[in-house]
């Protein structure tokens, strides 16, 4: 079994390139070593804050992956990662300005060059229709673990099981967000509710078209004659479902990175780099079967989903301090994993006595 450091070799590869490329920025926008100094330090922030927005990604991921093939997972931790990196760190923020200022991405780079501070304020103007996008999205990703019917284990009792009766009604958890939704149009303004509601929706159908591609796929390859053509079709699915996941994941951690710093080409180092530390956490948890041994990890990164997808709902009238997600996730795994440990020490001193 490989070490655990061994995991992150190729993160701190790109952390060093990272870093020496942030400084280079650093010295080119100011011309001094103060400013290449405090690029350095903002990469190391953005790179701590997608870290700790997306542990519980990687978590989810690794559920995902663990029921692919092998060569599904090689596609997604390779092909998966650049566009993690790539699209959503610099294409998606690119796009978005693109749309929102109707100018052509060549003259979307140059804005983002010579004037961050209009291009920040692009930015900080497309987060209602994210937020609410993002926020439907994740809410049905993680009301859909909770409603499953073959779910068997529980962390937080009572209130699962709640959630796993619900369930039995098709079509509950849809039902849950529009009611969500609506709630949230009742109290935004005018002029901001259309918007939220076709955001919102379009997060829901998403979800929806992604999920049954997913099924399609799978009841497909089952009723293929070819082994190779029903794990092609089933790891498409998946690879579909971790990319949207992923995506949605992503969007509050690249308009929070905003709040750091205005730097298009710095808020892409510092949250590559992370992206890197996610995708070695992905890959240890998928190889030393890391979820299997703590029972309640999955459901502490399912809760920190949910509360995610409420805070972006929030987000859509209120400012909600970054730090307060990354906290409040990490709080749910960390409380999870202890759970486990629990459980685990226990589990053994029954099994020990009897």
């Amino acid at each position: 079994m490989r070490s655990s450091l061994s995991y992150l070799f190729w993160p701190l590869v790109v952390t060093v390139l990272g870093i020496v490329l942030a400084g280079y920025l650093g010295w080119e926008f100011s011309g001094t070593t103060g400013g290449a100094l405090s690029f350095l330090l903002i990469a190391a922030v953005l790179a701590v804050l997608e870290i700790s927005l997306s542990f519980d990604n990687a978590i989810v991921n690794a559920n995902k992956l663990k029921e692919m093939t092998p060569a599904w997972q090689r596609r997604f931790l390779t092909w998966g990662i650049l566009i993690a990196v790539f699209g959503m760190r610099i294409v998606f923020p690119l796009l978005i300005v693109v749309i929102a200022a109707k100018i052509g991405p060549i003259a979307a780079v140059k804005l983002a060059a010579t004037d961050p501070a209009q291009y920040a304020d692009l930015i900080r103007d497309a987060h209602l229709p994210i937020a609410a996008f993002g926020g439907a999205f994740l809410m049905l990703v993680a009301l859909s673990f909770f409603f499953d019917q073959s779910k068997q284990v529980d962390w937080i009792g009572k209130l699962e099981r709640f959630l796993r009766r619900c369930g039995s009604v098709r079509g509950m958890e849809v039902g849950f967000v529009l009611i969500f939704i609506l709630f949230f149009v009742w109290l935004l303004p005018v002029r901001d509710e259309k918007l939220f509601m076709f955001s919102a929706m379009c997060g829901i159908v998403t979800f929806l078209a992604v999920d049954a591609l997913g099924h399609l796929l799978d009841k497909w390859g089952k009723s293929s004659s070819s082994a190779t053509r029903s794990t092609a079709q089933v790891g498409l699915g998946g690879f579909l479902y971790l990319e949207v996941l992923d995506a949605s994941f992503s969007f509050d951690g690249v308009i929070g990175a905003f709040a750091l710093t205005q730097n298009l080409f710095l808020i892409a180092i510092g949250l590559g780099i992370g992206a890197m530390y996610v995708r070695s956490m992905t890959v240890m948890l998928v190889e030393r079967g890391t979820l299997a041994e703590f029972r309640y990890l999955e459901h502490g990164a399912f809760w920190s989903i949910l509360t995610l997808s409420i805070i972006m709902f929030g987000q859509t009238m209120w400012h909600l301090p970054e730090v307060v997600t990354g906290l409040l996730g990490a709080g749910f795994i960390a409380t999870a994993f202890v759970s486990s440990i629990l459980w685990n020490k226990k589990h053994r001193a029954e099994t020990e006595n009897t």
